[in-house]
């Protein structure tokens, strides 16, 4: 019944901040494996904005908000201050529309959502070059800086990278200030680690890793169609994502994830 009340505030709002809690507190996802991380996102996203619109009340009065935050309240779990030398936070985050300003936005959501003054780690995906474009360093520098003054202001760590070749870590390395601590290799492009990638990576002490995410984990057209399936008759084309963090809460001496989440962002562009 709320689906009007929320279609009216997203009428209004400029900008949209999703937060899905700890996933290891839905019930109804403990039940269901996801094939992909794709899949994955669509579903917590749904469920999300599904759960949060059911909650809105029908006063259209209501305070009309700049920002909104979507969340489901009895998902979201800080982390105890007594416990945190025993955990490792860590996060991916995905650039999706927005520039490298936004980076500084997305870890500090993180660190407010779990209750940390700082990350343990992140890494970043390169954010999608346009058709026929390789990623190149001038690319990514930005991006790097930024993450480089979140480690600067003790915000973060160590930070990584994704899915760089050799000539492309190597030329990041070379001319980064606080330089790179992993690299993760996508396994859907290579079975085999590239030798050359390998060699370097243990030269320099960088950790390489594996992950099976899409290029774009959460494209525009795939969150427009998300948001229109959960809130209906909503103007969703208005919805453009910034950007996607995905989290995780590893307890250090056993291994085990005590909580995983998604924090996302989105602007609206009314024209």
């Amino acid at each position: 019944m709320g689906t009007d009340g929320a279609r009216a505030l997203l009428e209004r709002a400029a900008t949209l901040t999703l937060q899905t809690g700890n996933l290891l507190n839905w019930g109804c996802l403990r039940k269901k494996c996801p094939a992909t991380p794709g899949e994955e996102v669509r579903d917590c996203i749904q469920k999300t904005l599904t759960e949060w619109s059911s909650k809105i009340g029908q006063d259209l009065n209501q305070e009309i908000l700049e920002v909104l935050e979507c969340t489901v309240a009895q998902a979201i779990e800080k982390i105890n201050p007594e416990e945190r030398d025993e955990l490792k936070v860590s996060a991916k985050l995905f650039v999706v529309g927005s520039n490298s300003s936004s980076i500084r936005d997305a870890v500090d959501m993180a660190c407010s959502a779990l209750g940390v003054a700082q990350l343990d780690s992140v890494i970043i995906a390169p954010p999608p070059v346009e058709d026929g474009t390789s990623l190149s360093m001038e690319y990514l520098q930005p991006y790097w800086q930024e993450l480089e003054n979140l480690v600067q202001n003790n915000k973060i760590v160590a930070i990584g990278t994704s899915d760089l070749d050799k000539t492309l870590l190597e030329q990041l390395y070379l001319w980064a200030q606080v330089k790179p601590s992993s690299n993760q290799v996508n396994l859907a492009s290579c079975c085999v680690m590239p030798p050359d990638l390998t060699a370097f990576a243990k030269q320099f002490d960088i950790q390489l890793l594996t992950h099976n995410d899409p290029k774009e984990l959460l494209c525009e057209e795939s969150f427009q169609e998300v948001l229109q399936e959960s809130i209906q008759n909503t103007k969703a084309h208005e919805w453009i994502p910034l950007w996607l963090l995905r989290y995780s809460v590893i307890v250090k001496s056993r291994g085990i994830i005590k909580s995983k989440g998604y924090i996302m962002q989105a602007k609206r562009n009314a024209s």
